[in-house]
């Protein structure tokens, strides 16, 4: 599997430029070195969602801390915003971390300090008068809904009002970048979707560029416009997150997809599928509406054009990134006329399909 290389039109537009990125932890007592990262080329749009995805040791963490100076590079470079991470000293470092924000999984509120006063930290540590924090904190606790909340300590508050304070803190300094690590996978879904929510209006009302990386699928569906796919330390597949997820082409890519790919057939049935068909058996078709065909009643005229030997097995509607995402399982008599009738009308009509198999 090889590396998806950024154009240098997309190196041009980016806010996060990985070239050449490799990240090598060295052999210790009782481990042999390990790498976690193996030649990275990618580059992060500005203001946009992006969200990289991949297995528990792909190599996501080890990325994202890569952004902000957590972990330096062991070859190639590191590019925030037209600034060389790894060429950073110090003081040139603290000043990078204002700009980039983070929000973490498990939130890392300081317990003894107040809503208020959790939010102030990165003011109060960059030296900032006091008269500019209550404004600034004042608006922010405003900003996701806390301002109720301000004066209540982090045992107070439930998960999701915990990570409000969390992205609240990040956007302290003003950052032009926010990285989310694994920051709704402790939450349970109708408080991660406020969350998602909320950091896609901060991503339109302030321009913020957003760089997340998670294993829920879900997540990146509902918010991130570009995804990227981590496997074994490299990036093996990326793109406009409908595109990834509608036709996905690396194996590895499929398999993390396959819990959000719409419907499925049951074991019962997927199980005696065989890839060719035998006599009397019938064919099992996934159709896929999107673009223009999510809007046509192609559904009505594939039976018609099939006939009344056409079964409906199984359907969905979705939508991705955005954008509108339909499937449907069907059958029918895998005879050679019946498949011609049938490659036909999809060849007409412009109709995604996938053969799943033949049964009985």
């Amino acid at each position: 599997m090889t590396n998806i290389t950024a154009s240098p039109s997309d190196a041009a537009q980016s806010m996060v430029r990985f070239d050449g990125v490799s990240k090598v932890f060295p052999a210790s007592s009782g481990r042999s070195a390990f790498i976690a990262l193996d030649g990275i080329d990618y580059a992060v749009p500005k203001g946009a969602i992006t969200g990289i995805i991949g297995r528990s040791g792909a190599g996501k963490s080890t990325l994202i801390r890569l952004v902000n100076g957590l972990e330096t590079a062991s070859a190639g470079k590191v590019v925030v915003d037209g600034v060389d991470v790894g060429g950073l000293d110090a003081a040139g470092l603290r000043g990078l971390r204002r700009q980039v924000g983070m929000i973490f999984q498990h939130f890392n509120l300081l317990s003894s300090r107040t809503v208020y006063d959790n939010v102030a930290l990165p003011l109060e540590i960059a030296g900032v008068d006091r008269q500019s924090i209550d404004r600034r904190v004042t608006s922010l606790v405003d900003l996701v809904g806390l301002s109720d909340r301000a004066r209540r300590y982090p045992a107070e508050l439930s998960g999701g009002q915990k990570q409000r304070v969390g992205i609240a803190r990040a956007l302290a300094t003003e950052p032009k970048l926010l990285l989310s690590d694994e920051a709704t996978s402790a939450l349970d879904p109708e408080t991660t979707q406020s969350i998602l929510e909320l950091l896609k209006s901060i991503n339109r009302d302030l321009g913020l560029t957003v760089l997340l990386i998670t294993h829920e699928m879900e997540v990146v569906k509902t918010i991130a416009s570009q995804v990227a796919v981590i496997d074994k330390g490299k990036i093996v597949e990326s793109g406009r997150t409908f595109d990834v997820f509608t036709r996905p082409v690396q194996e590895t890519t499929k398999i993390l997809l396959s819990a959000a790919s719409g419907v499925k057939l049951p074991d019962w049935i997927s199980s005696d599928l065989k890839p060719a068909p035998s006599a009397g058996d019938r064919a099992f078709v996934r159709l896929i509406f999107m673009g223009e065909t999510a809007f046509k009643p192609l559904t009505a005229q594939l039976a018609a054009a099939i006939g009344p030997d056409l079964n409906i097995l199984a359907g969905a509607i979705d939508e991705i990134a955005g954008e509108p995402f339909g499937s449907l399982v069907v059958a029918y008599p895998a005879e050679p006329d019946m498949l011609s009738r049938a490659e036909a009308f999809y060849a007409r009509t412009g109709l995604t399909t996938e053969v799943l198999g033949y049964g009985a």
